[in-house]
């Protein structure tokens, strides 16, 4: 859950520090993690992605979501497998299903979010950063709430 919250934190992050990035590719990857809570996580996370994404705040962002998506997947995908091999019983059971749920919706919402992000325009550009930053903030929220 640790793993998916600081995904969901560092692509939140990320969105949010659109306008403050314009510095040297070299250095770009720093930049954009020195906003997180977990930048050493950012780093290490997006540095493959330092050759094709360079200065484009867009790449950045879509690298972001797509490391999430992946990480999102991996969890999900364990508590599939803890919920298929693993006896459990009553509640324990239930709340396994609704936490198997919610990563599920967390999958379709980062998936979304993608897709706005590969389609930007300038003309609607903070409305769609908007939609996407409403979106993982939704996503956070029922985290939270779980």
């Amino acid at each position: 859950m640790l793993m998916a919250n600081a995904n969901i934190y560092l692509t939140l992050l990320l969105l949010l520090s659109f306008l403050k990035w314009g510095q040297s590719a070299s250095n770009y990857v720093h930049d954009a993690c020195s906003v997180t809570r977990y930048r050493a996580l950012c780093i290490r996370t997006l540095a493959p992605f330092s050759s094709s994404a360079k200065t484009s705040p867009s790449k950045w962002a879509r690298a972001g979501v797509s490391v999430t998506i992946g990480e999102t997947k991996k969890v999900a995908h364990y508590l599939l497998e803890v919920k298929k091999h693993r006896e459990m019983r009553g509640r324990y059971r239930i709340a396994l299903s609704d936490c198997i749920e919610c990563f599920q919706n967390a999958i379709d919402e980062l998936h979304g979010s993608l897709g706005v992000l590969r389609n930007l325009s300038a003309s609607n550009f903070y409305s769609q950063i908007g939609d996407v930053t409403t979106w993982i903030v939704k996503l956070e929220q029922s985290e939270e709430g779980r």
